[in-house]
């Protein structure tokens, strides 16, 4: 969940890594670290932000450099733990995202070989494994340590008096970018869009060299051949654009991200796996999790298909007969968890498909077939437009399996979506933002909308939110509630309606305030909320949206009132790409 980047060429390698470094802090942002090759090998390393420490790192020269912003996994975030890591020397630096799971037993091996260890992580283990290799070649001696390492990698590894980067991927993404005499290499595509629209996906086992005017790229031993691909997305699409944070930006970019899901529709092949799945396995973590779960409850509904919605990282420990179409979602396409699920899947013989925002990425080569997601670049690390889009992506297959009974309702969701990016919350802000604990409360595709709404609430508001099926907060949860607990509840016209009101009022017994989400003109539930947000009266598949929607807005200015860092929550990270 760290981000790396490196750059060779002609130009001062400084910049072009502290800028690459700001487009990947959305990945970590305890540490961050750089190395240059000049007439030495130089390096510069701090905790805190990127924009802090980037006076005093120009220092460093040199036309080769790698660069890294980091999520703390071995190791607190310190300096001596920030990377670039180093040989005893001072004459190799690497930079790393992944987690070596042997690292208790190289280190061990390595010190008693004489090795000095300066800080705790793992990524050191490979430096001096590199170092204990080198022979006069740096490719030689990372080729050499390779299959000494066990677990993830993502790696960049430079020396002194040489203007050369060796790249190495296991498990972690490497995209290298192809400019004119010059190679930029980073974890996924933000840092290049300043640079270059051509790309590279290293793929799992390859190891490239990288100098000015080459580049050669090894798997197994074997020079290989990877495609260039070109990059649709724009540079302008990952700047603030006027708004106060990303993920603000990113909230009202939502009706025109569904809208292009929706546009660009399904391609025949894909569709005619869709059509030919007579059950559903989706797998997904966090956000996207919540996502599958609200496809579980429309598909079954709309369409009568049996679906199962299963978290990534649980997966893994699913032993039962599995023949079925397996789906997953990932906005990243990187997600560890999601990834090796889907190999699983593939294992057992499962016909396959990706769900994601980025082409390229680990899942659409993992999986048989991909269903893009149309979002656009998404920098906040909580996810907006990217579920909003998946959503648009996972009601198209409802839309299809229903033969196109919901083109209407679809192709115009994106204007009730926009209805409500200005609605007027600033009571049921003051009522959140003075809380300690609040929950959230629905039933059938509005359960997983509530558990998307705590989610965002905790994760950057640092207000503890839960989210509940509301017939289980009688069951333990009700015993948590007081005045000073707001309980959000979802309630909207159909079949759940009369129950919900009834779970409302029982709330309210118990003194608890409830800011309630209906439909406009809903005057029955306006009376016995304390505080009523209303929401277009429109069909469920555009309610589910509109209510999410309010529900990000809800957690973003609670989050504003309580002076929050909105779009680096504290421990998180956008790309989850360790276990």
């Amino acid at each position: 969940m760290c981000g790396i980047v490196g750059y060779i060429g002609r130009r001062d390698a400084t910049p072009v890594l502290i800028q690459g470094l700001k487009r990947l802090e959305y990945r970590g942002y305890d540490s961050f670290g750089i190395a240059t090759v000049g007439s030495e090998l130089e390096v510069y390393k701090r905790t805190g932000s990127i924009s802090d420490g980037e006076a005093e790192a120009a220092h460093l020269r040199g036309s080769t450099g790698i660069g890294h912003t980091r999520w703390a996994g071995y190791g607190e975030p310190t300096v001596v733990n920030a990377h670039p890591q180093i040989d005893c020397e001072g004459k190799i630096a690497i930079v790393h995202n992944g987690t070596i799971e042997n690292y208790s037993d190289l280190r061990r091996h390595l010190e008693e070989q004489g090795h000095t260890f300066r800080s705790e992580t793992d990524t050191e283990a490979i430096v001096h494994l590199i170092e204990e290799r080198y022979d006069g070649d740096l490719l030689s001696a990372v080729n050499a340590t390779l299959p000494l390492l066990q677990g993830s990698y993502a790696f960049l590894a430079i020396m002194e008096d040489a203007e050369r980067i060796i790249a190495a991927r296991n498990k972690s993404p490497i995209v290298l970018g192809v400019g004119d005499a010059e190679f930029f290499a980073a974890s996924d595509l933000m840092p290049l869009l300043d640079y270059t629209e051509r790309v590279i996906y290293l793929e799992d086992g390859d190891v490239a060299d990288i100098t000015p005017g080459r580049l050669d790229i090894y798997h197994g031993g074997q020079r290989v051949e990877r495609p260039i691909e070109l990059v649709d997305w724009c540079v302008e699409d990952t700047r603030k654009g006027g708004f106060d944070h990303y993920m603000l930006k990113e909230i009202f970019e939502q009706p025109q991200s569904f809208y292009e899901t929706i546009r660009a529709g399904i391609d025949e092949d894909v569709r005619q796996m869709l059509m030919d799945a007579d059950e559903i396995t989706l797998v997904a973590c966090g956000t996207s999790y919540h996502t599958t779960l609200i496809f579980k409850y429309l598909a079954e509904t709309f369409c009568n298909v049996p679906v199962r919605a299963e978290m990534g990282s649980e997966f893994k420990y699913f032993t039962a007969p599995l023949n079925n179409l397996v789906i997953a979602v990932s906005q990243s396409g990187e997600t560890t968890d999601t990834i090796a699920a889907l190999n699983m899947a593939k294992a057992r013989n499962c016909p396959t498909l990706a769900i994601t925002n980025v082409q390229g990425s680990t899942l659409t080569r993992v999986a048989d077939k991909t269903l893009l997601m149309r979002a656009g670049p998404e920098v906040s690390v909580a996810a907006t437009k990217s579920y909003t889009a998946q959503l648009a992506a996972l009601m198209q297959i409802i839309n299809l399996r229903c033969e196109g009974a919901f083109d209407d309702v679809l192709s115009h969701a994106h204007l009730a979506i926009g209805d409500v990016l200005l609605h007027n919350l600033e009571d049921a802000v003051a009522l959140c933002s003075r809380a300690d604990h609040a929950f959230f409360m629905g039933r059938g595709p509005f359960y997983p909308v509530a558990m998307e709404g705590a989610l965002k609430m905790k994760e950057i508001s640092y207000v503890h939110a839960e989210g509940y099926a509301a017939g289980e907060l009688k069951h333990g949860p009700f015993a948590l509630l007081t005045p000073e607990t707001p309980v959000v509840a979802i309630c909207t016209p159909g079949p759940i309606y009369n129950v919900m009101v009834s779970n409302v009022k029982e709330v309210k017994a118990r003194k608890a305030p409830v800011i309630a989400l209906g439909v406009d003109g809903d005057k029955e539930l306006a009376e016995i909320a304390d505080i009523f947000i209303p929401i277009p009266d429109t069909h469920l598949l555009v309610q589910v949206l509109t209510a999410s929607l309010v529900l990000q807005l809800l957690a973003y200015h609670t989050a504003c009132a309580l002076g929050r860092d909105i779009d680096r929550p504290r421990n998180l990270a956008k790309s989850v790409t360790v276990e």
